[in-house]
């Protein structure tokens, strides 16, 4: 019986430290890249095909930053922006507003999908 009982605290023992763990990870996690939206388009009528992007890539507050690519035939220029709770100081094209607005949504049906999935539910990922 002894024997036992030494178990279940051990086990309780190791519970509160993977407890505290987990929480210390969901604080941290807050700030790892949790939303990405991509947009592909043509910005230019001389060059074929959705070559050019621009993607968001957010965090749980949603900072984080929005890449643009815009191809070219002579090359190509890429620009970056950061995002500070979803917009930026910089001005943003509707291809970056969409691409934000896209990892915005992905982040929502994610966690959605995560607590139907928590519930037995069935979600598209």
């Amino acid at each position: 019986m002894k024997e036992i009982f030494k178990q279940f605290k051990d086990l309780k023992d190791n519970f509160e430290k993977l407890s505290k763990e987990f929480e210390i990870f969901k604080k941290e996690s807050k700030f790892m890249v949790q939303k990405v939206g991509i947009v592909r388009f043509n910005p230019f009528s001389e060059v074929g095909g959705d070559q050019s992007f621009s993607i968001a890539l957010l965090d749980g507050n949603d900072d984080g930053l929005v890449i643009t690519s815009f191809y070219t035939r002579e090359g190509n220029r890429v620009y970056g922006k950061p995002i500070k709770q979803g917009s930026s100081q910089y001005a943003l094209s509707q291809e970056e507003i969409k691409a934000i607005e896209s990892a915005k949504k992905y982040g929502k049906e994610s966690k959605n999908n995560n607590q139907a999935a928590n519930r037995g539910g069935s979600g598209t990922y």
